[in-house]
């Protein structure tokens, strides 16, 4: 399983990704260009002592970062989705995409996804913040996928 941000606009969302997926042991891919300096200051504040820890892959355009994962199961995060997240049946090498929070993910983008999931929010609610998303989606995906159970049998060793 991994996490891949879209061309990323705010950095302390992309710390707290960068610091879940050091936390839950995902790797985290990085689509630019990116909406700040991947080294800012605030990045590195927010992802704390975790950003060392983080397995972070950047990748220079969306084509460069279809080439290097194709063959995976893209599944996007987004507030147009058409299943909900906790009705999906995840697979351990799926990807989560999350798209940009300004403006999310282009349309080429979002027809390219093998799969397009919401989140349920209380009616006229706009969105969640994208690290919140993530970590909702994530935590099903891994409880799905045994991912828990392998990371626990991990730190047993």
């Amino acid at each position: 399983m991994r996490i891949a941000l879209f061309q990323p606009d705010i950095p302390q969302n992309a710390g707290a990704i960068f610091r879940l997926g050091a936390c839950l042991d995902i790797p985290v891919d990085v689509i630019e260009p990116c909406g700040f300096v991947l080294d800012d200051r605030r990045l590195k504040r927010v992802a704390m002592d975790y950003g060392c820890q983080a397995d972070i892959e950047r990748h220079s355009s969306w084509d460069a970062w279809r080439s290097a994962r194709a063959g995976a199961r893209t599944i996007l995060l987004t507030t147009q989705g058409d299943v909900g997240y906790t009705d999906f049946l995840f697979d351990a090498g799926d990807i989560l995409l999350l798209g940009r929070e300004s403006a999310g993910v282009p349309a080429e983008v979002h027809d390219t996804a093998d799969a397009r999931l919401i989140v349920s929010m209380a009616s006229g609610a706009r969105s969640l913040n994208v690290v919140t998303a993530a970590a909702m989606v994530v935590g099903e995906a891994l409880r799905q996928t045994g991912g828990f159970d392998q990371k626990e049998k991990r730190k047993a060793q």
